[in-house]
């Protein structure tokens, strides 16, 4: 069934709507917490989980056939994906264009919101650009930037995403309907020290170069001769997954589990003391915030990463450690270990934290601007 054809056996649209390009399984665990709405989407992501999807109102469509469900509408709150989110700015602009034909016939204005985490410019010349990429990457430009000025309420999860869209599409912090609010975690109820295990490092995400297994692998022998004894679970899958298998079986006390469920991986990160993620420098990507970042200080884990992660500066600000040099892995050891070694309290992390996800804080404010910006300012800060 195609994404225009499955649009017209949905019902009414909820008077607040999401708009994304692609959703996973976080969009799926995080929507019964945000505010309650429809979520239209182009594409499932690798990690979609079914089960996960039942009881949430979510609607398959194309970039016309979006368009011209909001434009029937009756929507009242509309949440599109960040203005420099290429991606998605087709899908976007026809659905905003929607809007302003719905105006212009008589229909009441909607709200729109986004929440940006984009940490690099995505019109940045590369190498040799041909003509016709760099005439794309104009009318892009051109496109975010009408994006970005039909934004009603903009929530930054990190500050190098609100230093990024100043830089590119400026008028950031002159804006009064733009807020940062870090996307932190809450703390999970149920994290406590009874269960960590000396010397235990974990790392969780994608078997891939640029989440920087392969970095961290390197970076194993160094961390032994320094911590003999030290332990390190690897959860996760990916196109590395026989590369991280062959190593693992090298060096005693790594131990490997191929795309393990949720469960699984709370539990493990219960057991550990720092969460690695050595996020590497792309061409065409750049780690925004992380997610097993914000599980790892969730659980009240002290964090060793790069400085690709739009947190690093929260990180830094907070005792935890953030490499200079991605590529190098005897400086990675050298942080692990003493991240190790200064076996920092869990509830020194924890209470770092918000009572409140970051992320759900943003959108209280974007969809009905509660609480205060000065009660976010104050716990966010």
């Amino acid at each position: 069934m195609t994404p225009d054809n499955h649009v017209l056996r949905k019902p009414a649209l909820q008077l607040r709507v999401r708009l994304y390009e692609s959703i996973r399984t976080a969009h799926l665990e995080r929507a019964r917490d945000l505010q309650p709405a429809s979520i239209l989407y182009r594409v499932k992501r690798y990690d979609f989980e079914d089960g996960l999807a039942e009881g949430l109102d979510l609607v398959r469509v194309g970039p016309l056939s979006g368009a011209l469900l909001i434009g029937r509408s009756s929507i009242e709150t509309l949440e599109i994906n960040e203005p420099l989110m290429l991606s998605s700015l087709a899908s976007t602009s026809l659905a905003l264009f929607a809007l302003r034909v719905r105006r212009l016939l008589g229909g009441g204005r909607t709200t729109v919101v986004t929440y940006a985490i984009g940490n690099s410019d995505p019109f940045a010349d590369g190498p040799a650009q041909r003509p016709r990429t760099r005439l794309r990457r104009r009318i892009e430009r051109m496109l975010a930037r009408h994006v970005w000025d039909r934004v009603d309420r903009a929530a930054f999860g990190t500050s190098a995403a609100q230093q990024t869209y100043q830089s590119v599409l400026g008028d950031v912090n002159i804006r009064s309907n733009a807020l940062l609010i870090p996307a932190l975690p809450a703390p999970v109820p149920t994290a406590t020290s009874s269960r960590r295990i000396d010397g235990r490092v974990i790392f969780v995400g994608a078997f891939s170069e640029r989440k920087g297994i392969r970095v961290l692998l390197e970076a194993w022998p160094y961390v032994t001769g320094l911590r003999p004894g030290a332990t390190l679970t690897i959860m996760g899958k990916g196109l590395l997954e026989e590369s991280v298998l062959a190593v693992a079986r090298l060096f005693e006390g790594i131990t490997v589990e191929i795309d393990p469920g949720r469960e699984r991986i709370a539990e493990a990160l219960d057991e550990a003391r720092v969460l690695v993620l050595p996020s590497q420098p792309s061409a065409t990507w750049r780690e925004q915030v992380g997610l097993p970042i914000v599980e790892g200080l969730s659980h009240g884990l002290s964090i060793v990463t790069t400085e690709q992660t739009g947190l690093a500066d929260w990180l830094m600000a907070h005792d935890h450690t953030v490499v200079a040099d991605p590529a190098s892995s005897p400086e990675l050891a050298v942080a692990i270990v003493q991240m190790l070694d200064d076996n920092r309290p869990v509830s020194e992390i924890l209470d770092s934290l918000p009572s409140r996800d970051g992320r759900l804080a943003a959108d209280d404010w974007m969809f009905s601007r509660t609480p205060t910006i000065t009660d976010l300012v104050r716990e966010y800060s």
